[in-house]
């Protein structure tokens, strides 16, 4: 696997704080597996719920990774929310969910089935909810460093609907205390993506971060709601959404973030209706998988229902190409290094790049191991280095 500094989880799953135990995963885990057993118990029973066409073997390989995901680690990024998902309380509620949920994150970091990503989504840093917003963020990052003595590897702190760069600035300043602190900036809002000036506003925001933003998070609904779209036409394949995905990209790029799409929010409930759970698992897999198409390689999940088909529809976008894919950059090496030393110039290098970054993207979320790329014909060595370029001239000089 990749070494843990250059993991990017594949969602991020949010819940209301007052939710919130320190064995939150282990409990959505229990509870997405029970939702294989009542549905889907076999592979290919598993495969024709939720609209999968795959050849038997594939079909297995992905079943069983993602049952074994489920079973050892089946959330790999929490996000405690005080926002959405948690609604307007009064400040007593507020401050004591602060508290408990700091305590709860102390209690769970050292245990093994403990997310590897953590961290809190506070209310937006607007007029009326920022002074709430601080508090909330205040008493949290307090308790927990009182509890734990530092705030865990990998934590994050989640702002909303930002639409200035101040509001970023104004978090950064908060978090000056907790050094090892990374924030997260929804983008959510029209003018996120393009301000007033006609400017793009996420170098902007970048800026303002002063290099403690860890990733960007598109907000399907609030973003089309912005702009004006009816709520029976808000989803995640609305054409108004991928011009806000492609804007992130690139005005991002190079930036050392990482992207995250949305949510879909038609969930598998009620459990006892198998025609409602299926459309919203056959939904949600359809989604993710266009999502990784787009370049988008974590996204939000809302509902334990949502975690098998997150990672079989991860699985199975980078287990279906693997073969292809590892005999093209076997046979794209060989080539390219044999032209390099002929002295030819040798000018697709970003399809070398392509093709190793799919194995990096493939290693990183589970879907196959390092030694599982070796049938690309790269060293585990070369995997790491991360760079198509320097494997040939390591190939050319050696």
């Amino acid at each position: 696997m990749a070494v843990e500094s250059e993991r990017q989880p594949v969602h991020t799953v949010y819940g209301g704080a007052h939710l919130f135990k320190a064995e939150i995963a282990s409990t959505l885990g229990a509870m997405a597996l029970e939702t294989m057993r009542a549905y889907a118990p076999d592979p290919t029973t598993f495969a024709d719920f939720i609209g999968w066409q795959g050849d038997e073997e594939l079909v297995r390989w992905v079943y069983q990774r993602v049952i074994d995901k489920l079973e050892r680690e089946p959330v790999e990024d929490y996000r405690i929310d005080f926002e959405d998902g948690y609604g307007f309380r009064t400040d007593a509620e507020e401050d004591g969910h602060a508290v408990s949920t700091a305590r709860a994150v102390a209690r769970g970091a050292n245990q093994p089935s403990f997310p590897p990503f953590i961290g809190i989504r506070i209310k937006p840093f607007t007029q009326g909810l920022r002074a709430r917003s601080i508090r909330t963020l205040e008493l949290f990052l307090s308790t927990l460093v009182s509890e734990a003595g530092e705030v865990p590897a990998n934590f994050a702190v989640t702002l909303p609907k930002v639409t200035v760069a101040e509001e970023v600035t104004a978090l950064v300043r908060k978090l000056e205390p907790f050094g090892s602190v990374k924030l997260e900036l929804m983008i959510e809002t029209p003018q996120s993506i393009i301000d007033a000036s006609g400017q793009f506003a996420i170098p902007k925001l970048l800026d303002a971060a002063e290099g403690r933003c860890r990733g960007l998070h598109f907000g399907v609904y609030d973003y089309t709601a912005g702009c004006n779209i009816t709520a029976e036409h808000q989803s995640m394949t609305h054409p108004a959404c991928d011009f806000a995905r492609h804007v992130m990209q690139v005005s991002s790029v190079g930036r050392g973030v990482t992207l995250s799409d949305g949510a879909t929010n038609i969930l598998p409930l009620p459990r006892d209706n198998r025609v409602v759970v299926q459309r919203a698992m056959r939904l949600h897999f359809e989604h993710v998988q266009r999502s990784l198409m787009h370049g988008y390689y974590q996204g939000w999940d809302l509902h334990p229902g949502q975690l098998p088909t997150r990672y079989a529809a991860v699985y199975a976008f980078f287990l279906q190409s693997f073969e292809a894919a590892a005999a093209r950059l076997r046979n794209f090496v060989e080539q390219a290094a044999r032209a390099t030393m002929a002295g030819d110039v040798f000018d697709d290098a970003a399809t070398g790049q392509g093709l190793l970054n799919f194995f990096l993207r493939g290693i990183n979320c589970g879907a196959f191991t390092e030694q599982e790329a070796g049938a690309t014909g790269l060293t585990i060595e070369e995997l790491r280095g991360r760079s198509f370029v320097k494997i040939l001239e390591r190939r050319r000089t050696g």
